[in-house]
């Protein structure tokens, strides 16, 4: 193909999809164009240059970068991983499936390939003029994966999907479709890190669609910096006997998070379980949370946070139910680990029932730790640092459901870190 042919091609791949995205952009607009500021005084414009690109990133720079990548469950040899998808900034750098029966594409190519069939699940499960954040993403953002897994397949193995961030003044805003067919299963690991001390904004979209009795497990490693502003938004839906399981983890101070994922579970029988451990240091802001609405009878979900602060750090954890169907079960708890005066932590728990037949609970507390277990602790043998570490450790223990043991191990050495490092 000469080069007129190949750039004729391209404009036609182009137009398909603008076509397809005209819509959302025009939402999308409208939501922006009221004003360009952020909440918390934010400001895009000051923040970012929204043209900037990514021109290139050799694949061989990421073994410099090993060890951050390990600490956010990333395995660069890919042997433990039946897929990859890598990301820097806004250039994609890999997109690859070891298995038969598991899609994984960069969304433009997703938006091509699939055509209309796609807007089946785009901007479903999220609204693309929910706030200033999914409109930027849509008008802006670049990159962005789509993982389809057919029907009756269960993987074993998970995928891994790493978004990193570069470039200073950068705004990453992918746009991230999960889909898992019938009967199917899927463990996700996702890392996502800055690899040197920039300002920037992450405002990654992320749509799961979990259809009949399927399953995905996905779990989330947060390594960022005291000057990146996060806004991740996240939209889920499960059908009927499909299942949900997310555990986030928090690790490195940062200027400021704010998140909130609604879970729909709009068939009989479907379930989820939301779990995050957060360490909140340094002079952060972190507003986070999760929703569970139960739209179908017999269905179920529980809402687990552990968080602590120190130093300067102020922390919001956010946790609602609710109840629109009969016989349908959620439990929600909240608990707060306060390990300096000068930082603060805000639980927010929310039950809501809209029928009578529902079974909607919530537990939360904050305190410090207790001396007389450190005491205890230092009489037999321990230093107080050492004494506080394993308290802590056991504070921030949640139930890691349905990992397989690889992951959980990664699991268990990042709490373990995060612990020593208070």
């Amino acid at each position: 193909m000469d080069l007129k042919s190949a750039k004729h091609v391209r404009e036609l791949f182009m137009n398909a999809i603008e076509n397809l995205r005209r819509p959302f952009k025009k939402k999308a607009k409208n939501v922006l164009s009221s004003s360009i500021t952020m909440q918390d005084d934010i400001n895009i414009t000051q923040l970012v240059r929204l043209d900037k690109i990514l021109q290139q990133f050799p694949e061989a720079e990421l073994e410099n970068y090993r060890d951050l990548l390990e600490n956010i469950g990333i395995d660069i040899s890919s042997k433990s991983r039946i897929g990859s998808y890598y990301q820097v900034d806004n250039l994609i750098l890999e997109t690859i499936s070891k298995q038969t029966g598991i899609e994984i594409m960069p969304l433009e190519e997703a938006l091509d390939y699939y055509g209309k069939e796609i807007l089946e699940y785009y901007w479903k499960a999220l609204d693309v003029a929910k706030d200033k954040f999914t409109a930027l993403a849509e008008l802006y953002g670049k990159g962005g994966y789509v993982i389809r897994v057919k029907k009756g397949m269960k993987v074993q193995q998970p995928i891994q999907t790493c978004l990193l961030v570069f470039s200073d003044n950068i705004l990453q805003a992918p746009h991230n479709i999960i889909i898992l067919e019938k009967g199917s299963e899927l463990h996700v690991i996702t890392g996502c890190a800055v690899m040197r001390e920039v300002i920037a904004l992450h405002a990654g979209i992320s749509e799961f669609y979990i259809e009949e009795n399927a399953k995905l497990t996905f779990t989330m490693i947060h390594s960022w910096n005291e000057k990146m502003h996060v806004r991740p938004r996240t939209g889920v839906i499960v059908k009927e006997g499909g299942q949900y399981i997310s555990h986030y983890i928090n690790i490195m101070p940062v200027r400021s998070l704010q998140t909130y994922p609604t879970i729909r579970l709009t068939g009989e029988n479907a379930r989820a379980y939301a779990s995050s451990i957060l360490i909140v240091k340094k002079k952060s802001k972190i507003d986070l949370g999760n929703e569970i609405i139960f739209e179908a009878p017999k269905t179920s979900g529980e809402i687990i946070s552990r968080t602590i602060a120190k130093d300067e750090a102020k922390s919001i954890v956010r946790g609602r139910l609710v109840g629109k169907a009969p016989n349908i079960k959620g439990h929600l708890e909240c608990m707060g680990l306060l390990l300096s005066n000068t930082a603060s932590i805000k639980a927010i728990p929310e039950l809501e029932a809209q029928h009578t037949d529902v079974d909607l609970t919530h537990e939360a507390s904050i305190g410090k730790l207790a001396e007389e277990k450190i005491i205890y602790l230092m009489a037999r043998g321990f230093t107080e640092n050492e004494a506080t570490s394993l308290l802590v450790r056991g504070f921030m223990s949640v139930e890691l459901k349905d990992l397989p043991e690889s992951l959980q191990k990664i699991i268990e050495a990042t709490i373990e870190r995060m612990a020593k490092t208070l």
